[in-house]
């Protein structure tokens, strides 16, 4: 039963997240089912996470496959898998080196040693790093601090120094930001946790032209918006742009945790002793974010993506004519938010639970859906209706 296992969290796990009260044991595809045996549509794919569904064949085979082989070596030596990861990931972007790690904070903080030793080397001692308000980064020290979310840095103070917050979307906000201090400008192209906040178009060719102007890094995250999700395999193709430094994990693994990130030749400036890790990019792991990224790449996920997010953002726009507390829908690609007049998101999270279909509660007024990119029409539609039908019990 749920509630057994519920009691074994509350008495042995740390209380740090407010779980919903399911506990899920077995998926396929764009469906999991808890222990009691209930389905539940998933439109969180593990936090935009499981991008080719859970349990895919590819990669569950990569998995198994790799772990009859070699499953842990130092990076002292070199790994076929991890080689193998580091070119597609390359031949299919704009960026030159890469680094693995094992997650998106992790991403995040090289990036942010890269464009302090960049800052150091090539601004004359540049350090400071301008990110956005309403952005989300990590939950290390440095990360939070990174964060343009103060309710993430308030317990936790002092925070590591060097971060200027600016408004998102406002170029202007940056260049009035800019200074000889200034090593980098670092964005998601798409604010996810922040509430899915979409930028205007040419926002982001215009911070990069900045960056340009001045000699400073345009770095950008892309944990959330990479592997598919916005509806091109990078986020930033979607706005045209091509950033100096990106880091990548969540969907990158396809449920395996792994995460990287990437720079241009002239951006990196990371040298021998600068940068480890030990489980960084392991065989296993790389085997696994290969076989997800080759998938991802071979069967144009990203193109799905796309459409299958317009379809979605229809069929949730005809359940805003329909309910007026619903105020806005917007996303991009298989990135979505719905929005409430009111801080209705509990109450509507536990009607779609029992719905059947999984939501994540982004902000107190916000929804958040980000199922696997290779969803089908007909799944969309039994989730949407399953959307609707929690609401009509509000």
């Amino acid at each position: 039963m749920s509630t057994d296992w519920i009691n074994v969290e509350k008495k042995y796990y740390a209380q740090t997240v407010r779980r919903q009260p399911i506990v899920i044991i077995r998926g396929k595809g764009s469906k999991v089912w808890d222990v009691d045996g209930k389905e539940y549509l998933d439109f969180t794919a593990g936090w935009a996470v499981c991008n080719i569904g859970h349990n895919h064949p590819a990669l569950v085979e990569a998995i198994q496959e790799q772990a009859q082989q070699l499953i842990q070596t130092s990076n002292a030596y070199y790994t076929i898998p991890q080689l193998k990861l580091a070119k597609i990931l390359i031949d299919n972007s704009s960026l030159d080196r890469i680094f693995l790690c094992h997650s998106g904070l992790e991403a995040n903080e090289g990036a942010i040693k890269l464009a302090r030793r960049y800052g150091l080397t090539k601004r004359d001692g540049a350090y400071e790093i301008i990110t956005a308000l309403n952005s989300f980064h990590g939950r290390s020290v440095t990360t939070i601090a990174a964060t343009g979310q103060a309710h993430y840095q308030e317990k936790f103070k002092p925070l590591t120094s060097g971060f200027v917050h600016v408004e998102f979307n406002d170029l202007s906000a940056i260049m009035e930001a800019t200074s000889h201090k200034t090593a980098a400008v670092f964005l998601e192209p798409v604010q996810g946790e922040g509430g899915v906040n979409i930028p205007s178009n040419d926002y982001l060719k215009n911070v990069q032209t900045w960056c340009r102007q001045h000699n400073i890094l345009f770095m950008l995250d892309e944990v959330q918006t990479g592997m598919g999700r916005l509806g091109s395999l990078f986020g930033y193709q979607e706005f045209d742009v091509q950033p100096d430094v990106m880091t990548l994990a969540k969907g990158l693994g396809g449920g395996v945790p792994i995460g990287a990130f990437m720079s241009t030749n002239s951006a990196m400036s990371l040298t021998y002793g600068d940068h480890g890790s030990t489980f960084g990019g392991n065989p296993l792991t790389s085997a696994a974010a290969y076989a997800v990224t080759k998938h991802i790449i071979d069967n144009d996920l990203a193109a799905n993506a796309r459409t299958m997010g317009k379809y979605l953002m229809n069929l949730l726009e005809g359940l805003k004519s329909q309910f007026s507390f619903i105020t806005e829908i917007r996303g991009r690609g298989l990135l979505i938010a719905i929005e409430f007049d009111d801080d209705i998101s509990a109450r509507v999270l536990e009607k779609t639970n029992h719905a059947g279909i999984l939501l994540n509660a982004v902000k107190p007024n916000a929804l958040r859906l980000m199922p696997a990119l290779n969803i089908t029409t007909e799944e969309i539609t039994q989730g949407v209706e399953r959307i609707e039908k929690a609401l009509t019990q509000l």
